[in-house]
């Protein structure tokens, strides 16, 4: 909680301070960067970097946290907090990093609104960075401690299957022998590789199954973009890494996990590379006799581009209960829908809990059409592959 003199502070600064934080944020990054060169090597997204998304994700999330505790004082923003811890905790973050960044970003503060930031000023966002610092430390540290602390293991590739055109499934088991701790449905791990100019980059995949008790499954989209980088490690995986090459993981992370009993209603909505959880989602399901309603939605370019088109099915199907709509926007079957996802006609069970996974704009259509269906803004939970721009569009 602010101090109250805090609180008036950032109360009043707080449109001036937001209306410049982009500004901020890219003045930080690039001061960060020529001091700490090796983190842009081997911890930031450099392809985030070079498009400005994390830039706006940082401004986002500053923005959203100092609202909160103005907004709603006695209440932590729980489900932001833990998103972005377990992002940091499965990179490999540590304490020390806050103190490296604080540094930074308020010397992009200091030079972005000059006079303005009177001492009065620094110390309340001092206490607001602080706050939202303190709490990420305290998260990340219980779940690297769950997890027997953050190391990088190397993983032997066992077995690779081109889903699509564009996205590969690698299996894969620990060179060390050794065994491999179980995951929660929905969760994803850090991959770490070595790319030709020395840097050690690193990117989250969601594990889109659990093929055996002493192997991990990752499946990866080729990211090929109109008018900006192609994505470096997807690009580096698809290209290079074959049977028996080793790559770098992380131990499981992710808040998007299944939080339901066996009798309540559920939605698994998903877009193209976002069906990876929602199947491993619906492999739990099965595996552990849910009775309640599934109602499965699926958006895609195509059928030939749905990857693990024939899982997602067959998972649903061993539901005694689930109803799976299917939308293409070109080529669709009979039996499927064209264009975009629409839930103006299905049909969902009273108390429904959704889990969606996508493309934002995807994202925040399933949620707009699903209030006004009557299902509850805490019973929708989301994933975002990247940074989390839906804060940014929200502060």
């Amino acid at each position: 909680m602010l101090s109250e003199q805090s609180a008036v502070t950032v109360r009043a600064t707080l449109p001036a301070v937001g209306a410049a934080l982009g500004t901020i944020t890219e003045r930080f990054y690039a001061r960060l960067f020529v001091a700490h060169p090796k983190l842009l090597r081997d911890l930031f997204n450099r392809g985030n970097q070079a498009a400005g998304t994390q830039r706006q994700a940082l401004a986002g999330s500053v923005a959203a946290f100092a609202t909160h505790l103005l907004d709603r004082p006695e209440q932590r923003p729980d489900a932001m907090l833990q998103r972005i811890a377990h992002k940091h905790a499965s990179l490999g973050v540590t304490p020390e990093q806050y103190g490296i960044v604080h540094e930074h970003l308020f010397a992009a503060i200091a030079e972005v609104l000059g006079d303005a930031v009177t001492p009065e000023v620094a110390a309340a966002w001092d206490e607001v960075y602080w706050l939202l610092a303190n709490a990420l430390i305290a998260v990340e540290q219980r779940l690297r401690e769950e997890r027997g602390g953050h190391t990088w293991r190397t993983w032997e590739v066992v077995e690779r299957v081109a889903e699509t055109e564009d996205v590969a499934t690698f299996r894969l088991r620990p060179a060390d022998g050794g065994p491999v701790r179980d995951f929660l449905a929905g969760q994803y791990v850090s991959v770490r590789v070595a790319l030709a100019d020395g840097a050690r980059q690193i990117r989250q995949y969601s594990l889109s199954g659990a093929p055996g008790p002493d192997l991990r499954q990752i499946s990866v989209k080729r990211v090929r973009e109109t008018g900006a980088p192609d994505g470096e490690v997807s690009n580096h995986l698809h290209a290079r890494v074959r049977v028996g090459d080793v790559l770098e993981l992380s131990e499981p992370y992710g808040d998007l996990v299944l939080d339901a009993g066996p009798d309540t209603p559920l939605l698994l909505a998903s877009a193209g590379i976002g069906v990876t959880p929602m199947t491993a989602m619906l492999a739990h399901l099965a595996h552990s006799e849910h009775r309640a309603p599934v109602t499965v939605v699926h958006a895609d370019r195509s059928p030939a581009a749905h990857a693990l088109r024939a899982d997602h099915e067959a998972w649903a199907a061993k539901l005694p209960d689930a109803a799976v709509h299917l939308w293409y926007e070109q080529d669709a079957p009979a039996g499927t829908h064209t264009g975009l996802a629409d839930l103006s006609g299905v049909a969902l069970a009273p108390g429904t809990r959704a889990y969606l996974c996508g493309p934002l704009p995807f994202m925040r259509a399933m949620r707009t059409q699903l209030i006004a269906k009557g299902v509850a803004p805490a019973d929708i939970h989301y994933e975002v592959f990247g940074p989390d721009l839906w804060l940014a569009g929200q502060a």
